[in-house]
């Protein structure tokens, strides 16, 4: 989810975006020339290894400077085996939820979970969305039958720093996506080395609206890790797919896709008057001139956000105006700015506020504050580093190129990164199988013999709308997202 608060082009409008993005930390990763004992190494072998009364620390010695503390944890979904724990990069630490398949754990494949913001928590997807347990009021988790953990084990993780549940103890921060990808390349090797029975299981990079940005960089951080990982005489990860939600993988492509959406049948009726829509048509030669020069041709960090700011306010203004949810634009936005349009994130805020829940889930006291749905502090790291004006569609292509498939799904009620944005990257996108792809008409797709949405697909790469969906898909239509994740993790055709 991209915060009101914070994130997307809402900071366009309101906090400045100047400086230069900072060199991140070094990987962690044990040099070439100082390779490690690997006698020494013992893995733990298997998740049930670990207690429920304790956390058990392990590790890895190609990568010294993080450890992983992880814990069973009988909660949410008591048919499966679930675990929480911490990533820790020396004084930087993030947390983490796990949960077995419901099918068969020890077959099924591994998805990785991220929500975005930058600087929302991933107890968001896990409490609101695809989870095996929603907390959709005060009375705590229920049982949810279409979880994705339905046929596949899966991670939700806090992250970057500060998000959720994960903090630093000296005020460290992460502030760009490429920083991030390092901590999360390294906790998957650390992960499969140690539990050998994931170990060559499919793994897919998962995510929602900032995950656009994201997964794109933190799946090209583990594949291009995979070479070093061969080089000390370790098992690559599996890296199979991407899935992006929803996504903001190109704000160049979304932000004209801002007039589509407000003043075109694209989705709903236009929300707009004709002479709103009249004056937002205008902008759109000029904006689009303007973040070419600035940001494309060449990137100055000053102009392109001069022009990002303009150009998002512009059609931001009209469509606040609107009083619409910009996550699902056939309703109005409830509640305040804390609760991102969607009061059911009350719920999950208050049940995460509560001691016994903390403990159970061994959240480390340290944390102490309320926990809060988007970290605006977060948010404000990644402003200022400009991170948001640099697209990964490029990384898209180039996982593309090198055997990884990508999805790209988005609900069909989404303003804030909506399908006509997403479908206009992907068509574009310079790759292989552009013409392939790009070619082809859009096609139904269905579900137990209804419409589901429209899709394409081609040389790996699948589009797919869901229809009557907002940004978050598996929240407004739980069955359909799935039957899309199913088909895609079978390698099925939508």
């Amino acid at each position: 989810m991209i915060s009101l608060a914070l994130g997307g082009y809402a900071s366009y409008g309101g906090i400045p975006l100047t400086g230069q993005v900072p060199m991140g930390p070094g990987s962690g990763f044990a040099v070439a020339n100082e390779p490690f004992d690997a006698g020494l190494f013992t893995p733990l072998e298997a998740l049930n290894a670990l207690s429920e009364a304790e956390f058990t620390t392990f590790g890895h010695p190609a990568f010294p400077r993080y450890s992983v503390r992880a814990k069973k944890t009988r909660w949410c979904d008591t048919t499966v085996s679930s675990y929480t724990g911490y990533i820790d990069i020396e004084a930087r630490h993030l947390f983490f939820y796990f949960f077995e398949s419901r099918n068969d754990p020890d077959k099924d494949d591994v998805i990785f979970w991220t929500n975005g913001g930058p600087g929302c928590s991933s107890s968001l997807g896990l409490f609101m969305e695809l989870g095996p347990c929603r907390v959709l009021d005060e009375k705590g988790p229920k049982f949810h039958p279409e979880s994705w953990n339905s046929n596949a084990n899966i991670f939700f993780i806090d992250q970057p720093i500060g998000v959720g549940f994960s903090y630093a103890e000296y005020g460290e921060a992460v502030s760009t996506t490429e920083e991030a990808a390092k901590d999360i390349a390294a906790f998957v090797a650390i992960f499969f080395e140690n539990f050998s029975q994931f170990k060559g299981r499919p793994f897919h990079m998962a995510g929602e609206s900032y995950g656009g940005r994201y997964l794109p960089v933190f799946a090209a951080e583990v594949y291009d890790q995979n070479a070093r990982l061969i080089q000390q005489g370790l098992t690559p990860i599996n890296l199979t797919s991407v899935m992006i939600g929803n996504g903001l993988t190109d704000e160049y492509s979304m932000i004209p896709s801002y007039f589509d959406m407000q003043c075109s049948g694209a989705s709903v009726p236009p929300l707009n008057n004709v002479k709103t829509c009249v004056e937002l048509k205008k902008t759109i030669p000029r904006c689009s001139k303007w973040l070419k020069a600035a940001c494309i041709d060449h990137y100055d960090a000053i102009d392109c956000a001069a022009a990002a700011g303009f150009c998002g306010s512009a059609f931001q203004t009209s469509f606040w105006a609107t009083g619409k949810n910009p996550y699902d634009i056939s309703r109005d936005c409830e509640g305040g700015i804390e609760d991102l349009c969607y009061p059911i994130t009350r719920h999950i805020r208050n049940y995460l506020d509560k001691p016994s829940v903390r403990t159970q889930l061994g959240v480390d006291p340290v944390v102490s504050g309320n926990f809060t749905s988007c970290s605006n502090k977060v948010g404000f790291a990644f402003s200022q580093t400009q991170d948001i004006l640099h697209p990964t569609h490029d990384h898209v292509g180039a996982l593309l190129e090198h055997g990884v498939r990508v999805l790209v799904y988005v609900g069909s009620y989404d303003w804030i990164c909506n399908w006509v944005g997403n479908e206009r990257w992907t068509l574009d996108l310079e790759w292989s199988g552009h013409d392939a792809f790009s070619s082809q008409s859009l096609r139904d797709w269905k579900v137990d013999g209804k419409f589901a949405g429209k899709t394409r697909s081609a040389d790996g790469l699948t589009f797919a709308t869901v229809h009557a969906a907002g940004h978050m898909v598996p929240y407004d239509k739980p069955k359909e997202a799935l039957e899309l994740v199913n088909r895609w993790l079978a390698g099925k055709d939508l």
